[in-house]
């Protein structure tokens, strides 16, 4: 088996990178089917997947089983003001890749975001609602999950959320340096989603990889919660004094809009391959542990 893994440098490329090096993740071990595959992980020096000749030339190249989509521009703000961008990377990329799989027969497996859908609800999301993104972030990335599931017949588009990876940059990062400094945070209390652990996204995505289970996903952790619920956790676990105080998105305001309420159901995976997201609270705690072990 081969597989290309696309976006290789970020947090979710680099927890794939992991466990397949590994055999296991923090959920359990991976099938024995991966024991001698061929991993190739790219980012974009080594491959821009906006670029449609490049794209198809090393698939054709290196001919891959499976496709794994990491790469995408997660800046929310900086999409608002870089439209062409945000639809390079976020549309045409995986458009591309998904062109580029179906000439080589490969499966091709996307990450998207909560961000495509409206943000106003009041129960979490299943994968059949209607999406309404009000963002560039969320209109680019919905425009890349029309393309994949029109271009690919055998691709998976995989929501996730409030991600957290062991590389780069997140909010438990954040809040673990701020907590270190101040004293006294204030978070938005009035946003809900749920904080997911990277290494359980990627479990999932290489579960899904071995079937023939296409279609849209959701796979975030179990639970769901605050911003400032988030953070309160954060600081209890990793032993930081650092008081957290709740404020309003009026008094916190960002440039984008940010979903009021974007919580995910995993229903297609509980109806597939088996829902084995943990809870929120559990993937936190073992990764603050984790990450320790690495910054000793």
């Amino acid at each position: 088996m081969k597989l290309l893994i696309t976006g290789s440098k970020g947090q979710l490329g680099n927890e794939l990178l992991t466990i397949l090096k590994n055999g296991c993740a923090e959920i359990g071990p991976i099938s024995d089917a991966y024991k001698d595959a061929e991993v190739i992980g790219v980012d974009v020096d080594e491959l821009d997947i906006t670029d449609t000749a490049a794209v198809q030339a090393f698939v054709e190249n290196e001919r891959p089983d499976v496709i794994l989509n990491c790469a995408a521009m997660t800046n929310v703000d900086g999409c608002e003001t870089m439209f062409d961008v945000a639809m390079k990377v976020n549309a045409i990329g995986p458009r591309n890749l998904a062109a580029a799989a179906t000439a080589v027969g490969a499966k091709l497996i996307h990450v998207s975001t909560d961000y495509v859908f409206a943000g106003n609800g009041t129960t979490p999301y299943c994968e059949w609602e209607p999406c309404a993104p009000n963002t560039v972030y969320g209109k680019s990335k919905r425009l890349g999950e029309e393309y994949v599931l029109m271009q690919c017949a055998r691709s998976f588009v995989v929501r996730t959320a409030w991600l957290y990876g062991y590389v780069g940059n997140n909010f438990v990062k954040t809040m673990l340096r701020l907590g270190a400094e101040r004293d006294r945070l204030t978070v938005v209390a009035d946003q809900r989603g749920n904080p997911t652990s990277a290494n359980d996204l990627a479990y999932h995505m290489l579960k899904l990889a071995l079937t023939d289970e296409y279609g849209v996903y959701h796979c975030t952790n179990e639970g769901e919660c605050s911003w400032c619920d988030f953070a309160r956790r954060i600081m209890e676990k990793s032993g930081r004094a650092c008081e957290v105080a709740p404020c309003t998105s009026a008094e916190y305001p960002s440039k984008t809009p940010r979903p009021a309420y974007s919580s995910l159901n995993n229903l297609m995976l509980a109806c597939t391959v088996g829902n084995e997201m943990r809870p929120w609270e559990d993937a936190l705690d073992m990764y603050l542990k984790n990450l320790e072990g690495m910054n000793q």
